[in-house]
């Protein structure tokens, strides 16, 4: 309810966990856009943050019938970005993917990096700008994990950020940083898992405006969001005069989203990441031949991928924007259309 007095829409999380509440079954047999789902209307918290809402009576009914879940925040309708600063154990990669599209010279020594909070302070360092993950102006919030969300208000008029992965060759911030904005959710602080609670730090406890330097940042690196319909703001790929319909193009997917969706039967050895890709890439087709835009496709691929794997949606968030990139370049037409 506070979240809600914010303006923020929030959705239910899984009982003890980060991953939004499962789907009705219908919802889970059948993909299908989340736009086009009836549940919204009928009360229902199918499809994560796309069932967010700041609706008083809605949320009561949630939370007084499982007053166990936890809280996602929908951060693109809060009008929110949030650096997700992961303190991951995992190799570190070379230096030309710590800051993407900054060439670290050789004679900057590396020595001792290993985390998100490293490549920020990085990145800040090279901009001679203060590290986020020190701002007190703004509300942070430390992970069971280590990690730490920093929360801004995205203020710029009609400007929006999408969601990354740090890890995604495409579009990052930098290594081991993710971004949740347009297309993503953020577990709220006080929410509990078994490995912790998600507790506030700082004096702050409401989000500061997004910085220019990172705003500029954001922008630098692919994050502004491209409303223009068949026009992905990753590829240099001609726009078709008008937007087909796009009934056949979600026809074409059906089949692959679906193999997507099939792997949660099989914990392993399933084969997902290859199916994810395989989907992916046609979608990244199909909005570069103007069938979809990047939005639809994004939001049917991680409506499948999530159904599979709800526990990775990291690593199936940077399968997706891998793929959907490589398609973008080969437009996929569909059999008697131009």
């Amino acid at each position: 309810m506070w979240c809600a007095s914010q303006g923020w829409p929030v959705h239910p999380l899984a009982p003890g966990r980060k991953t939004p509440a499962a789907n009705c079954a219908a919802c889970r047999e059948h993909t299908h856009l989340p736009q086009a789902c009836p549940c919204a209307t009928a009360g229902k918290w199918c499809h994560g943050f796309h069932a967010a809402t700041t609706d008083n009576d809605r949320l009561r009914a949630w939370w007084g019938e499982h007053p166990s879940m936890g809280v996602g925040v929908s951060c693109g309708p809060a009008g929110l970005v949030v650096l997700d600063v992961d303190a991951h154990s995992a190799e570190v990669p070379d230096r030309d993917r710590l800051l993407p599209g900054i060439t670290i010279h050789q004679d900057v020594n590396l020595a001792g990096l290993a985390s998100g909070f490293d490549t920020l302070a990085l990145l800040a360092a090279y901009r001679g700008q203060p590290d986020p993950a020190q701002d007190e102006t703004t509300l942070r919030v430390r992970t069971p994990s280590g990690g730490l969300h920093i929360w801004y208000r995205a203020t710029a008029p009609g400007v929006r950020y999408r969601s990354s992965t740090g890890s995604s060759p495409k579009v990052a911030l930098a290594w081991q940083v993710d971004v949740r904005a347009v297309g993503g959710y953020i577990v709220a602080p006080a929410t509990r898992t078994p490995a912790g609670a998600y507790e506030p730090v700082g004096p702050a406890r409401l989000p500061a405006p997004l910085p220019g330097w990172l705003a500029a940042e954001l922008a630098r690196t692919g994050h502004v969001v491209d409303d223009s319909p068949a026009r992905p703001a990753t590829a240099q790929v001609p726009r078709p005069a008008a937007r087909p319909d796009s009934t056949g193009a979600q026809r074409l997917l059906e089949p692959l989203l679906a193999a997507v969706q099939a792997c949660a039967a099989v914990p392993q050895g399933a084969s997902f990441t290859e199916k994810l890709n395989r989907a992916a890439y046609t979608a990244g087709g199909l909005v570069a031949a103007g069938h979809l835009t990047d939005t639809e496709a994004r939001e049917l691929l991680t409506v499948a991928a999530d159904a599979a794997r709800p526990h990775q949606s990291h690593r199936s968030l940077a399968t997706i924007t891998s793929a959907l990139s490589a398609g973008l370049h080969r437009p996929l037409h569909l059999k008697g259309r131009p």
